[in-house]
């Protein structure tokens, strides 16, 4: 939970149009903010090597002015290439992502490789400034089988400084893993911990793992489980494995959701929040909780049904993220009123939800199809991406203000 104050009316303002050239074009996930409020996110395309680009928003006078901090070469995949996740700060203030392409090149994958994790430090002379380009450290190289291919999603810590993600495809049957890196003689090894089947346990990882205060990792998987329409799992360390449970099965063809996308949060009280890109009473996805319960089972509830606009993918790609007020906000890739995407809140009242329109896109200057969830800063204004729209047609970054 993110513990800032509950937004009132909103303004929406477009903070910078891609141009796809050396700032980059389609970013595909979320924002993160440091402590300065300054922003970091990754686009999956443009850049001065053409493979997608982590840039850094930062106030400058009253608007915001974005630098490009490292660029990953076409030409030269082996640093990895199409940044699909986010980037998350390390306790040292560097950068740490994963690239879903790139690495050792015609190994397990196709020839540009199985994908990676990497690390972004600034210039000796620019701690805590954008200026310079950042220098890269591959982490880890995936090859395919068995420790997982293509990382969709970003990176999280542990308590002791190790890394954990997901894989969207191979592992031991080729439908995924989660997996931690440990720091190691100057580097670091990799381990998985479970590989997904695409049977009960699901397949196809797109989102990123979250904690528990018991030291359990929760996540959503978009295919498979008992129904095959995706499930919730959790995996629980026992000795030196993890033991995976599936906590919900989504039905599909019903009102409960299918294809969850993105991943899971938890609220002050221990419930999960998520969201499904499809499905629902509406057909355009949905928002829902699991609670859990005194006998270990979850029970799955729906608190929003999205309307279908027509679009391919209706809802939303994201997870969500939760104010102190304990409303849900979050954006739909489709869906709105005009069937580019939405951003919406979602505020609790007596027993059921209440949904509210934050903005609609256009798909003209405002952008199109937001595949990232929003973050806040402490005064309460919203931040995310675009993968499209805008001036040029490489989509914005956008600020929506109480």
């Amino acid at each position: 939970m993110i513990a800032v104050p509950p937004a009132q009316a909103q303004t929406f303002t477009v903070l910078h149009n891609f141009f796809g050239g050396s700032d980059g074009a389609s970013p595909q996930a979320g924002l993160t903010l440091d402590r300065r409020g300054d922003l970091y996110g990754t686009t999956v395309r443009g850049g001065d090597g053409g493979g997608g680009t982590v840039f850094k928003m930062a106030h400058q006078g009253s608007g915001w002015v974005l630098t490009p901090l490292f660029s990953f070469d076409l030409r030269s995949t082996n640093n990895g290439i199409d940044p699909q996740g986010g980037v998350v700060i390390g306790a040292d203030g560097s950068l740490y992502g994963t690239a879903e392409i790139g690495g050792v090149d015609g190994q397990g994958c196709e020839s540009y490789g199985c994908g990676l994790v990497y690390n972004l430090r600034p210039p000796p002379r620019a701690v805590g400034s954008a200026l310079g380009s950042w220098t890269e450290t591959v982490l880890y190289r995936f090859a395919g089988s068995p420790d997982g291919e293509h990382p969709e999603a970003g990176v999280i810590f542990d308590q002791a400084g190790n890394i954990y993600g997901t894989t969207l495809q191979g592992g031991t049957s080729g439908w995924g893993t989660a997996f931690e890196l440990l720091p190691a003689n100057g580097g670091w090894t990799e381990r998985v911990l479970y590989s997904f089947t695409n049977g009960n346990d699901g397949g196809y990882l797109t989102g990123n793992l979250i904690f528990d205060h018991a030291g359990r990792l929760y996540g959503l998987a978009n295919s498979g489980g008992p129904n095959g329409n995706g499930a919730a799992f959790q995996l629980a360390p026992s000795g030196s494995s993890w033991i995976e449970s599936t906590i919900y099965a989504f039905p599909g063809q019903g009102q409960n959701g299918d294809n969850p996308a993105g991943g899971l949060i938890f609220d002050g009280s221990g419930n999960l929040y998520g969201a499904t890109s499809d499905g629902g009473s509406n057909e355009g996805g949905t928002a829902f909780e699991l609670t859990s319960q005194p006998n270990g089972n979850w029970t799955h509830t729906v608190l929003y049904n999205f309307v279908f606009s027509g679009t391919t993918t209706p809802g939303p790609l994201c997870g969500l993220i939760m104010d102190a007020a304990g409303n849900l906000y979050g954006t739909t890739f489709g869906d709105g009123a005009f069937g580019y995407g939405s951003v919406f809140r979602l505020t609790p009242s007596g027993g059921s939800w209440i949904y509210t329109d934050l903005h609609d896109f256009t798909g003209g200057d405002d952008g199109r199809y937001p595949a990232g969830s929003v973050i806040f800063d402490q005064a309460g204004n919203l931040y995310g991406t675009t993968t499209g729209g805008g001036t040029f047609g490489y989509g914005v970054v956008f600020e929506i203000a109480p």
